[in-house]
């Protein structure tokens, strides 16, 4: 994502039907998945935690869902820290 573009933002609806604003800070493909490194939109904390967040397709929707398989969660973390890092020292 570049940021000359500015951020990027989502709402998103869980199972109870409530709303919740996302600011995505990055996205990847990885073993043909896309995920989404995102934090709650316009929070001023300093040391929001990141979730991840991957996209499937459920009867040709794309939804997002958490990751269950801690092996995939942290080599896509690892992924997506990298790339936020690589950003930030260009």
């Amino acid at each position: 994502m570049s940021e000359e573009y500015g951020s990027d933002f989502m709402t998103i609806v869980d199972e109870d039907g409530t709303e919740y604003e996302l600011e995505v800070l990055s996205s990847l493909d990885y073993n043909g998945f896309t995920y989404l490194a995102v934090i709650p939109a316009g929070s001023e904390e300093e040391n929001l935690e990141v979730s991840i967040l991957k996209s499937v397709e459920e009867d040709g929707e794309p939804i997002l869902c958490a990751i269950e398989d801690e092996a995939e969660l942290e080599a896509v973390y690892s992924l997506i820290m990298d790339e936020l890092y690589e950003e930030d020292e260009e």
